[in-house]
């Protein structure tokens, strides 16, 4: 994980250290955490650590099981369709917003996110995870709806998880030209086309992601 800097409330920052570790997959799915050994390594007690876990169970990135301790949670196939569902919606709603509501300093954000993210194709999985997320995230964010980001915020969570755990998809070559359609309908404020060129893009790697886990889209 990248090096851990003391905030002034240790509780916080322990858990948003541990948060950005799981989305980044330096904690993979299936991974047990321990409190002792992730206090030493943050340098903190284990009271931080042990409140930060439970934060991060009820977010349900982590499972507790009796005589197993903590882990990190494996999806099912039925969680990732449930997940793949409901971001089929909220990412055409967000791009459909984003393309009405950007501004120009959105467009220019969105611009360097997608170049950040051509660029790292081929390299290590979890970087091209942490860049795919940081994209959609920032067409999110160019939708401006409060609401929208705190939904979208538990969302990534969950595909998070998913993705780390399948680790396949990123470097599908679909990939780049659907990207690629949702910035450019979101850039011509075309809401409708940028709705669609959204949920296109989800519904492509949902059918990947449950043929990997077994299911059926």
């Amino acid at each position: 994980m990248t090096s851990f800097e003391r905030p002034t409330l240790v509780r916080d920052g322990v858990y948003e250290h541990l948060r950005r570790a799981l989305l980044d997959g330096d904690l993979v799915p299936g991974e047990r955490l321990g409190e002792v050994e992730l206090g030493q390594q943050l340098g903190v007690s284990r009271t931080p650590i042990r409140e930060a876990l439970v934060r991060l169970t009820q977010d349900g990135l982590l499972t507790t099981e009796a005589n197993k301790g903590v882990r990190v949670r494996t999806v099912t196939a039925a969680e990732a369709r449930d997940a793949y569902v409901v971001r089929e919606e909220l990412d055409g709603l967000a791009a459909a917003l984003a393309a009405q509501a950007h501004t120009a300093a959105d467009a220019r954000g969105l611009t360097l996110a997608l170049d950040a993210l051509d660029a790292a194709r081929g390299t290590d999985y979890r970087e091209q995870t942490r860049l795919d997320l940081a994209y959609h995230r920032a067409v999110t964010a160019a939708a401006h709806n409060t609401v929208l980001g705190i939904l979208a915020r538990d969302l990534e969570q969950r595909v998070a998880l998913i993705k780390h755990q399948t680790r396949t998809y990123n470097a599908h070559p679909d990939t780049a030209a659907q990207h690629a359609a949702i910035l450019r309908a979101v850039l011509d404020r075309d809401a409708d086309a940028a709705r669609d060129a959204a949920r296109t893009h989800v519904r492509t790697f949902a059918a990947l992601v449950l043929h990997d886990l077994g299911a059926t889209p």
